[in-house]
């Protein structure tokens, strides 16, 4: 009896030990899998996009800087250059260098003081400027600033930005330890406003009257690249121009189109360009992500916007109108039109020819979330009637959001600006576009998203044109008004031709000039 006993509780004692052994064994694994689980789950965004952004800031007083990458956008599939990443690295130590309140800027403005005609033969260190003047619409505003930081990057210039407008109430400063904003007390502050083509010191007025010439530098130079610039004045982007610009210490530049695609024409130019932007379409999607962070108070609209209206659906669609006509308003046309594109392209599914009735109300339906942005929001509740009064033909549950509908663009106002910032960013958010012929808003908005746009035509009389909308193969924004032809007069009259990769614009016909990847 002992001796069973014995076995007994040696066969339990083992079992026990078997049985600790497999229990720890298991818990081992399920804890690693569980780590394995948590640390999938939990891998970071790249919330400094490829390098693009520096860490060197505090995010609370930026929050979109480093939130928009981790929890809004979508991974972009256009990554940057290691140049690009590199060349903006050295830019941020340029302007830190020379920006304002140092030694440098206070030396450099010093000669604007001085009406001397001839600076050519005079030292005025490394540091170098080019001023952004704000004129016209936000659209213009941020495509343009961009252009300007571009050619500041090709020519190690230093740029800084007229803050007399709304620029710090819209977005944060983009370069770590430095500013970019022109101190109020810059000594040409009274006289930038104007500043126009009959000017003296303008460049092409200068070339016109012989008044500039290698021996013949003046302190600043005025660069009117607006939509009204003559000849002379596009003669800026070429490359025997550039060796004459390139003395000037100060840049004084007034823009309203985005001028990116015309400096590719500059040989000079073009090789260090394709250094940067391998992928050509990319390159104000990689600046403004790099340039334009929305301050905190923009940021709210933008982000308590999404969490409300789009974040729960499948699917998003961003519709833009915008409206060229002497006379404001609502149109039927233009209404009809957005309806006949979206349709045609599968965009929105048509509303069923009848109610049908509801066998399996359990099967979850999908939902897909429109965003429009317009002056006028009778085409928001159109489309908003056209889903309410009848279900969508695919089953689709439409639901239609327009955030504001002021009627009456107004620039410069600080709640205007910002709401129209926060419906660009909103639209770049989506999952497709739809934009309008020539809107620099529209522009903004799919290029900053790294979308190819539906764009729609700009009518031409009362009817919808057919067809409505064409997709573009290019994100890239279009410069409306573009140099009429090269440089050389061996590249002939037609500056869509010049390059194989700079081409007119699907939007404008044979005018206008934007970047293609795809040739």
């Amino acid at each position: 009896m002992k001796i069973l006993l014995t076995l007994v509780f040696s066969g339990l004692l083992i079992w026990s030990v078997v049985l600790v052994s497999f229990s720890n064994d298991f818990n081992n694994q399920l804890l690693v899998a569980t780590s394995n689980v948590s640390r999938e789950s939990e891998t970071p965004r790249d919330r400094l996009i490829g390098g693009l952004l520096t860490a060197d800031f505090d995010e609370g007083s930026c929050l979109s800087r480093y939130q928009q990458s981790l929890l809004y956008r979508k991974a972009s599939p256009y990554k940057p250059s290691e140049y690009l990443v590199s060349k903006l690295r050295s830019y941020e130590k340029l302007h830190k260098r020379c920006g304002p309140g140092t030694d440098a800027y206070k030396k450099a403005t010093e000669i604007l003081g001085h009406d001397d005609e001839n600076y050519a033969s005079k030292s005025v260190g490394e540091c170098r400027y080019i001023v952004w003047v704000a004129v016209y619409g936000l659209g213009n505003r941020i495509l343009t600033l961009a252009s300007v930081f571009l050619y500041a990057l090709l020519t190690e210039r230093v740029v800084l930005v007229d803050q007399s407008k709304d620029i710090s109430d819209l977005f944060c400063e983009p370069f770590p330890g430095t500013s970019w904003l022109l101190p109020l007390e810059f000594p040409l502050m009274k006289q930038i406003d104007g500043y126009n083509k009959g000017y003296s010191r303008c460049y092409g007025t200068m070339l016109n009257n012989q008044a500039i010439n290698s021996t013949l530098i003046p302190p600043h130079l005025y660069l009117h690249i607006l939509h009204d610039s003559r000849d002379n004045d596009k003669m800026f982007f070429c490359q025997k121009d550039q060796s004459l610009v390139d003395k000037v210490p100060w840049l004084i530049v007034k823009a309203n189109v985005y001028f990116v695609p015309s400096l590719w024409l500059n040989p000079t130019f073009q090789t260090e360009l394709m250094k940067l932007f391998p992928q050509k379409e990319a390159v104000f999607h990689h600046l403004a992500r790099y340039l334009f962070h929305p301050t905190n108070q923009v940021w709210g609209l933008i982000t308590r916007s999404y969490n409300a209206y789009l974040s729960r659906a499948d699917e998003t669609l961003g519709i833009q109108i915008r409206v060229f006509s002497d006379r404001a308003g609502y149109f039927q046309h233009v209404m009809d039109q957005v309806v006949a594109c979206t349709r045609r392209e599968n965009l929105l599914p048509e509303p069923a020819a009848q109610e049908e009735p509801k066998v399996n109300i359990s099967r979850s339906q999908k939902l897909k979330a429109v965003l429009v942005t317009s002056l006028y929001p009778e085409y928001s509740e159109t489309l908003k009637n056209m889903y309410w009064e009848r279900p969508s033909s695919t089953g689709e549950i439409i639901e239609v959001y327009q955030p504001s509908g002021e009627r009456v663009q107004q620039t410069d106002k600080k709640l205007h600006d910002q709401k129209a910032l926060a419906e660009m960013y909103l639209l770049s958010l989506t999952d497709k576009i739809v934009t309008s012929a020539r809107s620099t808003f529209g522009y903004v908005a799919h290029s900053l998203g790294g979308l190819k746009p539906w764009l729609l035509y700009q009518p031409t009389g009362p009817t919808a044109p057919d067809p409505p909308c064409i997709q573009s193969t290019s994100m890239d924004p279009c410069h409306l008004t573009p140099p009429s032809h090269g440089c050389e007069p061996e590249w002939g009259t037609n500056s869509g031709k010049v390059v194989p990769f700079v081409r007119h614009c699907e939007d404008r016909g044979n005018d206008g000039l934007k970047l293609f990847d795809e040739l």
